[in-house]
């Protein structure tokens, strides 16, 4: 193996990751030299892993070569909320409008099932990533959001979805936070450990005869063949699963951008404070204001509490400077503590971030060109951990060449439109973050709902 790196210092999962196993944090060894293979993955994440994995389902007999800049995980699947969720970015709603109500309905129906998908691998595989089946409460704190989540909880049981639309007693049956005056539930998400999910994952693929190729950079992804910095590896199919860091592989203006999303963690809190606050069965929280916050209670007993709001780096930067941003950090406590006064006096024990891919219309999509042999996966916003395993399943489809219910959905064959040039995409991502910002606070100053809503909407998926 290579020389360790400093994946503890990644985020709070890849701390217990190597507390439990300190051989994580070496990276297998580099590819060496030109290679072949059937099928070349480029990014050793989520979407890359669940394609490895599916590929080799479908077809044993394939050499599939995996291969990531740094270790399997690193990026956002080792970082994020640990939601496996059946969100998506575009609202059904703006799905139906796109692409009629069938299509909706089978893509509302796949990701459903891919939540229980995701459960059932882990446990057959015996991927201890602590999933947990419990659901995601939705806090509304405000009038505004109040109408905001009955909206959603009609607009998810007009295309099927379970949701349940809930009073302040109803909410406390899953979370006590402070002065919530309505929420909702839905039981299509499980809380789950994210680099323990990417960690045992790429085990279980190497398992199955993948190969995977750490600490190797690709420069370039072109027709049947990779090009890395540690030689070209030439192949029948070309799957390009790198998200946030797409921008780097493409020429010209990107069709995703890196936008970051920021963590925080409390140390284990005591079974006092835990009585007050709920969350027994797992479950995942969030509530209704324009900028994104996101919780759980993790194994272990903290909070593990996250939100957007950091800045957005002109052109498209990604950098290990970018993960922290202290006044973001900072305000994430604050955030956290007003929702929950009980743990202003437990210490935060960890910090992070990571950046998630945008697409210029919000749209994920997954696709393979057949001339070309390239495929592709990504555009999650953030709603990945699931939707990277239909992605891969949907792949390994493609590239075997079998019509299938998931090869027919309406996000195969999407193509996002590119995002505009700088310094243009800087401005128009900064002006949208603040006026999210600003949105919030009226809100809660006002009561009343803020006027930039409508605009708002498609900076949303709405």
């Amino acid at each position: 193996m290579g020389a360790p790196v400093t994946l503890a210092d990644v985020s709070l999962w890849w701390d217990q990751v190597v507390a439990d196993d300190p051989d994580a944090g070496h990276p297998r060894p580099p590819l060496d030299g030109d290679t072949t293979a059937d099928v070349v993955v480029v990014g050793g994440g989520y979407t890359g892993l669940w394609t490895a994995y599916y590929l080799l389902e479908v077809d044993p007999s394939l050499d599939v070569l995996v291969v990531d800049a740094h270790v399997a995980g690193y990026g956002a699947s080792g970082r994020n909320g640990g939601w496996c969720s059946a969100l998506f970015p575009v609202g059904a709603d703006a799905l139906a409008r796109r692409h009629g109500a069938d299509a909706t309905h089978a893509m509302r129906a796949a990701l459903r099932d891919t939540v229980v998908e995701v459960g059932g691998v882990v446990a057959a595989e015996q991927v201890d990533c602590d999933f947990r089946y419990g659901g995601t409460v939705t806090l509304a704190r405000t009038a505004p959001q109040v109408e905001r989540v009955a909206e959603e909880v009609a607009q998810a049981q007009r295309w099927g979805d379970e949701a349940h639309l809930l009073d302040p007693d109803g909410v406390a049956e899953h979370v006590r936070a402070s002065g919530v005056l309505a929420g909702a539930w839905t039981p299509d998400c499980a809380r789950l450990q994210p680099a323990r999910l990417a960690h045992g994952l790429a085990r279980v693929v190497e398992q199955r005869g993948a190969r995977i190729a750490e600490g190797t950079r690709a420069l370039r992804v072109s027709p049947r063949a990779v090009v890395t910095d540690r030689g070209t590896a030439r192949c029948r199919w070309v799957v390009r699963a790198t998200e946030a860091w797409t921008a780097g592989l493409t020429r010209g203006r990107p069709h995703v951008v890196p936008v970051y999303s920021l963590m925080i963690a409390t140390e284990p809190l005591p079974a006092d404070v835990w009585a007050q606050i709920g969350l027994e069965r797992g479950e995942t929280f969030t509530d209704a204001r324009h900028l994104v916050v996101y919780g759980q209670r993790t194994a272990d007993d903290r909070l593990a509490f996250g939100g957007r709001g950091a800045p957005y780096h002109l052109g498209a930067g990604v950098a290990p400077e970018h993960d922290r941003v202290p006044r973001v950090h900072a305000h994430l406590r604050r955030a956290l503590v007003e929702l929950f006064p009980q743990v202003a006096d437990h210490a935060v024990t960890h910090t992070w971030g990571g950046p998630l891919g945008v697409p210029r219309d919000w749209h994920p999509s997954v696709g393979l060109d057949r001339d070309t042999g390239i495929g592709w996966a990504g555009g999650y916003v953030g709603d990945g951990v699931a939707a990277s395993n239909l992605a891969g399943r949907t792949l390994a489809d493609l590239v075997t060449g079998a019509d299938s219910a998931l090869t027919r959905l309406p996000w195969v064959g999407h193509r996002s439109p590119a995002w505009e040039p700088e310094p243009l995409r800087w401005a128009g991502i900064t002006a949208a973050r603040w006026a999210t910002t600003w949105s919030d606070r009226t809100e809660r100053r006002t009561g009343r709902t803020s006027r930039l809503q409508p605009a708002l909407a498609p900076l949303t998926g709405g």
